[in-house]
């Protein structure tokens, strides 16, 4: 097995972490991997805002509880699961060394007149970022870190605006939290590849 497809296979997401912090060095490392990920056009339409001070990590962390809080009323989760649920979420993010809220722009996108097209384009740009994103996991894993990849921030869009003064025309996406991993989970359960991969149509399945 090559140290790639080790590295792929042996990845988890990693949510409790150690107080140990990170080096700015290999924090830079793992951001130098989103630089050379896959990107429709080349327009490598990713932003990256890092967040290592803690009390901007807190703040995040509350105002993206605190609009989970708001849909958790919606959806009718009862007072004492929703208080335990955001509780830990704040606790999670906040006990990460590092913070990555993953965003895209539009900027070098190709801009079409016509919304389809413009939303086919949008699209792709969300394609590119979960490249960058994928690449910065297995970086972060190599470097014997733990990362969870977190998708609260496309729920709360303005709060994340909001915290972090982030222009209109960036659009948060996702959150990466990455520390040294105080758990070992163990590998989740994966499809075959005969659940997920077709030959020639969707009627005769790949045998394999």
């Amino acid at each position: 097995m090559s140290r790639v497809t080790d590295a792929i296979k042996t990845r988890r997401s990693i949510r409790k972490y150690s107080a140990r912090k990170i080096s700015a060095e290999v924090i830079s490392e793992i951001l130098e991997a989103a630089r050379w990920a896959p990107s429709a056009h080349n327009a490598q339409p990713w932003r990256l805002i890092v967040l290592i001070d803690e009390t901007l990590k807190r703040n995040l962390a509350e105002a993206m509880a605190n609009a989970w809080m708001a849909d958790l009323i919606k959806d009718g989760t009862p007072a004492e699961v929703r208080e335990n649920m955001t509780k830990a979420s704040v606790e999670r993010f906040t006990h990460a060394s590092v913070l990555i809220v993953a965003c895209i722009t539009m900027n070098d996108m190709i801009q079409y007149a016509d919304e389809p097209r413009q939303k086919c384009e949008h699209d792709l740009a969300v394609q590119s970022l979960g490249a960058a994103i994928q690449n910065m996991l297995v970086v972060a894993h190599s470097k014997n870190l733990g990362a969870c990849w977190f998708c609260a921030p496309i729920f709360c869009k303005e709060a994340v605006r909001k915290v972090l003064n982030i222009p209109e025309e960036v659009e948060p996406q996702a959150l990466i939290a990455i520390g040294y991993p105080a758990e070992k989970p163990p590998a989740p359960q994966r499809k075959t590849l005969e659940n997920y991969v077709y030959l020639d149509s969707w009627s005769k399945a790949l045998q394999l």
